[in-house]
């Protein structure tokens, strides 16, 4: 099992994958012509919306595909980390200053910040940098990843209510049960990545429970509803956030036991 999963969540794995997120989220802004490439849509009142929509999703796309060719695998994953920090500070920051006591400002902000850790570590071993400098940039991802997940599982018990609607209802014992479960999750993971103990776990099982939230939660919206953006954003943020979860835990060694 151990190597099965060492084999799976491998670096150049989590690289492409954190690569092809960041297409989809380009692939979603060209098609829409929006500002959901970076997570938050623009003022209306900002002239040629659609036009900065598809100039905004082009270095996405481009970056994601670069990615995937291991030569320009450092500066793409640079690229990424630049692209996803401006989109921090010029969408998600001045609504947190702008209206700091609504917490979905905050989520927005984790949600993005997220995607900044995940490129981070994944410039940390994709670029040709000094071992001592690339491990402290990866912990710096993993750090800021952590403080996150905290946002991410307070964010469930705000919205206890509306997060409970997104959980199948066939599933028991009961939706709001299961929104517990994943806030506590969020919680465990987070107290694993920022203390080191069973790092490399936590951030497995953190992507395998975003790979469901995907199966059971955003994949039956485009399903049902194809025609309605909000999903098909929700879809790649999702995927965007596996992506980054799946370079944390690959940057995380592991750790064998000595045989006696």
């Amino acid at each position: 099992m151990a190597a099965t999963l060492d084999v799976i969540f491998a670096r150049h794995i989590s690289i492409r994958i954190y690569g092809l997120s960041a297409v989809v989220l380009g692939l979603v802004g060209l098609v829409w012509g929006d500002y959901a490439v970076v997570l938050q849509p623009a003022p209306d009142s900002v002239p040629g919306q659609t036009a900065l929509g598809y100039a905004v999703a082009v270095p996405f796309l481009l970056a994601g595909l670069a990615l995937q060719w291991q030569r320009a695998a450092g500066p793409s994953a640079l690229a990424l980390t630049v692209l996803y920090s401006l989109g921090s500070i010029f969408f998600d920051l001045p609504q947190v200053i702008a209206h700091p006591s609504v917490f979905v400002n905050w989520e927005g902000a984790a949600e993005t910040l997220a995607l900044v850790a995940g490129g981070l570590v994944a410039y940390a071993y994709c670029a040709q940098l000094e071992p001592a400098t690339a491990e402290r940039l990866s912990k710096l991802g993993r750090l800021l990843f952590g403080v996150c997940l905290i946002v991410f599982g307070l964010a469930h018990l705000f919205y206890l209510a509306y997060t409970a609607t997104l959980v199948p209802a066939w599933l028991p014992p009961s939706q709001i049960s299961w929104v517990y479960v994943t806030a506590a999750a969020f919680f465990a993971a987070a107290a694993a990545i920022l203390s080191g103990i069973a790092a490399r776990l936590a951030a497995m099982l953190l992507t395998a429970m975003f790979v469901v939230f995907a199966v059971l939660v955003h994949a039956p919206t485009i399903l049902f509803h194809p025609h309605i953006h909000f999903n098909w954003v929700e879809n790649a943020i999702n995927f965007a956030l596996i992506g980054s979860a799946w370079v944390i835990a690959a940057s995380v060694p592991a750790v064998r036991k000595s045989k006696a």
